[in-house]
C-alpha cells in the first residue's frame, strides 16, 4: 500500500510539472505511466451516483466508489508539484529553453510510440481519427484567443479553467500552452505563486465543470471505441510535437488585453539556421542528449507501468470501479 501511494504521488508530481510547461500535457505522463484510463474512469465517478453510494453504503462505500486510494495520492502529487516543482520548470523554461524543449520533445515523441502500441491492432479507417487529432491539435491554439471575447473577466477565467483541465486529460494537448495562447498563462501562474484566492477559486470552478463533462466523454469513447480513441489521442500527441521543437522563430502574434504577447505561428528551423538567425548557440549536443534522456525516461516508465504488480493493482481498482457502478445501477 505504501509503495502504491508513493508511486501514485510521484506520477501526480510528474503530471503537475508537465502541465506547468507550455507544450506538455499531464495526460501524456498519465498515459506513459499506465494510469490514464483508470484516471479517466475515476474522475467520471464524481457525480449523482456518488451521492447514492454515500447514502446507501456510507463513507467506506463512497471511498471505494470514488477510488480515493488512487486519486488522493495522485492529486496530492499534482498539488505539491504545482507549488514547488513547477517553479523549477518555469525557471528552466526561462533560463534554458532549448534544453527543456529538447527533453520534452524526446519525451512526447517516445510517448507517441507508447500510445501507438496500446491498441489491439491497426485498421485503415483509423487514419480518420488520427487525422482529426492532428487537425485539432493544430487548430485549437489559434481558436483560444476567442475566449477573451466573452468580456466578463470572471467568466473568462472559469472558461480558461475548463479548457485547460480538459486539455490536461488529453495526451499531447497542453493546458499551459492553451492558456498561453489565451494570454492568461502569466495571470494563472502568477495567481498560483501569490496565492490569489479569487483567481484560483474561479479557475478551480471552471476546472471542476471541465473535469465533470470531459471525463465522461472520454470514458464513453474509451469504453465504446477504444482503439479509434487511442488513434485520436495519438493524433493529438503528434500534432503537439512542433510546439516543442527547440529551434523555432515566432513569426505571428497578437497582443492580449494586458499587452502580453500571444503566440500564433512559428517558423521551425534547423539548428544551424537558428544559430545564424539568433546569433546564439543552438546547443545541439545538449538538446539532442536531453531528447534521448526524455525518450529513455518514457521507456523506463512504461516498462515499470507494465510491471505485474502494478497491473494487478490497476486491475483491482478497475474492478472496484466497475462493481460500484453496477451496484448503483442495480439499486
Amino acid at each position: 500500500m505504501k509503495r502504491r501511494f508513493l508511486g501514485l504521488f510521484f506520477k501526480g508530481a510528474g503530471m503537475g510539472a508537465a502541465d506547468a510547461v507550455p507544450g506538455v500535457s499531464g495526460g501524456t505522463i498519465a498515459f506513459i505511466t499506465g494510469i490514464y484510463e483508470e484516471l479517466i474512469n475515476t474522475i467520471k465517478q464524481f457525480g449523482p451516483s456518488a451521492l447514492v453510494v454515500w447514502r446507501r453504503q456510507g463513507l467506506a462505500g463512497l471511498s471505494q466508489h470514488l477510488n480515493l486510494t488512487f486519486l488522493v495520492p495522485l492529486l496530492l502529487g499534482v498539488a505539491v508539484s504545482l507549488f514547488s516543482v513547477a517553479h523549477l520548470a518555469l525557471w528552466l523554461m526561462e533560463a534554458y529553453p532549448l534544453l527543456l524543449d529538447g527533453f520534452f520533445f524526446g519525451l512526447v515523441a517516445a510517448s507517441a510510440l507508447v500510445v501507438g502500441k496500446a491498441g489491439h491492432g491497426w485498421k485503415i479507417w483509423y487514419l480518420l481519427p488520427l487525422a482529426v487529432g492532428l487537425l485539432l491539435a493544430q487548430a485549437l491554439p489559434a481558436m483560444m484567443p476567442l475566449v477573451l471575447l466573452v468580456g466578463n473577466e470572471a467568466l473568462v477565467v472559469m472558461l480558461a479553467g475548463a479548457i485547460a483541465i480538459s486539455a490536461m486529460l488529453l495526451p499531447g494537448v497542453s493546458g499551459s500552452f492553451l492558456l498561453l495562447t489565451m494570454g492568461l498563462y502569466g495571470t494563472i501562474m502568477g495567481a498560483i505563486r501569490s496565492f490569489d484566492m479569487v483567481i484560483i477559486v474561479l479557475f478551480g470552478v471552471g476546472c471542476v465543470f471541465g473535469l465533470a463533462l470531459f471525463s465522461r466523454l472520454l470514458s464513453w469513447l474509451l469504453s465504446r471505441h477504444h482503439d479509434s480513441t487511442l488513434q485520436l489521442l495519438l493524433g493529438f500527441i503528434i500534432g503537439s510535437l512542433p510546439i516543442l521543437w527547440p529551434w523555432r522563430e515566432l513569426v505571428r502574434y497578437q497582443l492580449g488585453p494586458e499587452g502580453q504577447m500571444i503566440p500564433l505561428a512559428h517558423r521551425y528551423l534547423m539548428p544551424s539556421d537558428y544559430a545564424v538567425l539568433t546569433g546564439a548557440s543552438a546547443q545541439l549536443v545538449g538538446v539532442v542528449a536531453l531528447m534521448a534522456v526524455g525518450a529513455l525516461l518514457v521507456v523506463l516508465l512504461n516498462r515499470r507501468a507494465a510491471d505485474p504488480v502494478g497491473e494487478h493493482d490497476k486491475s483491482d481498482a478497475g474492478h472496484h470501479l466497475t462493481d460500484n457502478a453496477r451496484g448503483v445501477e442495480k439499486e
